[in-house]
């Protein structure tokens, strides 16, 4: 096959800001979710920020994309349908996938249209991260966006969870999960991304899942909120009745492999936290690559953990090219048969 990885998810230039907890509840924002926003509520906040001296970096982003971003500079094949406007930001976009090895399906909307998303980062002392996210053109992908065969034409396919969240987005999804019927040797495999979308589009989701999944990635507030449960404990277990293998990440007390026959444990690296966003899409990205290098589902576990411990200790959802390949090469030094 062509392709190691393909994914669809929102083209979003990230900015990214060290503030404290008393601001974002000035703001008006719930700390450590994502909330969707249109530009004209995103700039105040920017003027606050700014005014508040808050310290900032920017990068391109998005949740699928920055997962494919790990796997790719590990040395994965991967393919990413997403869409952005040409402007400034949608140039930068599409060149950054460039760099980082990824082919891309997604015509450029024109200058007049909505511009290319924008999702502002608001990471507090304790590390946890706020997102106020404007989709803009991101959430507009239309059939025409499509390579169909392309995606066919991979090992794996990976959904991001936040595609839920526009009509025109979930029905391109379908759209893809419908042809792959066809291709049973592609793997499906989807992203929660945030509990308050789980809770919101809960239907979608359960849509999705109905089409046969193969992976799930998901935190523990994911899992309950995917699951109905009221803690994860009992999340785990409506999880290990599924016929999928769940990955659910604990923040420090590691992650949670779970599958019909048991859960498997895996203790987090022991870090000093600086900055959670990105380390699940980080955890998604080294554990596929890991997967499809056929380990088993401990040591992707193993190296999922280690990697998102990476961009914890980072200010920034990603790390350098170089930094990915150095990741790559301490855990096979900590781990002789990876």
């Amino acid at each position: 096959m062509k392709n190691d990885i393909s994914a669809i998810g929102n083209a979003l230039v990230d900015t990214q800001f060290k503030v404290s907890q008393e601001l974002i509840i000035e703001l008006g924002l719930e700390i450590d979710q994502m909330n969707l926003s249109s530009p004209e509520e995103q700039s105040p906040i920017i003027k606050r920020l700014i005014a508040a001296g808050a310290e900032a970096v920017s990068d391109c982003g998005g949740s699928a994309t920055n997962s494919l971003v790990a796997a790719a500079s590990y040395g994965a094949s991967c393919f990413h349908t997403c869409k952005v406007t040409n402007d400034e930001d949608g140039k930068r976009y599409i060149n950054n996938l460039k760099e980082a090895g990824i082919s891309h399906k997604g015509n450029m909307a024109p200058k007049n249209s909505l511009p290319t998303g924008k999702c502002l980062i608001l990471v507090t002392q304790d590390a946890k991260r706020t997102m106020l996210t404007s989709l803009n053109i991101s959430s507009l992908i239309d059939e025409e966006d499509l390579d169909l065969e392309e995606i066919a034409n991979s090992r794996i396919f990976y959904i991001e969870g936040y595609m839920v969240t526009s009509d025109e987005n979930y029905s391109c999804a379908l759209k893809i999960l419908n042809h792959l019927k066809n291709h049973p040797q592609v793997k499906i495999v989807l992203s929660l991304s945030d509990p308050g979308i789980v809770n919101g589009f809960k239907e979608r989701f359960e849509e999705i899942e109905s089409f046969g999944l193969d992976y799930i990635f998901c935190n523990e507030d994911e899992a309950i909120a995917f699951t109905g449960a009221k803690e994860l404990n009992s999340a785990l277990q409506t999880l290990q009745k599924k016929p999928y293998i769940s990955a659910v990440t604990m923040g420090c007390a590691g992650s949670t492999i779970v599958t019909r026959d048991e859960n498997i444990k895996v203790q987090a690296v022991d870090i000093n936290p600086i900055d959670t966003n990105g380390a699940g899409d980080m955890f998604a990205g080294s554990f596929l690559y890991a997967l499809l290098q056929n380990k088993d589902l401990k040591t992707c576990a193993k190296f999922a953990n280690y990697g998102a411990a990476k961009i914890v200790e980072t200010f920034g959802p990603r790390l350098t090219k170089e930094n990915y390949q150095e990741t790559l090469k301490n855990f096979k030094k900590k781990l002789a048969n990876f």
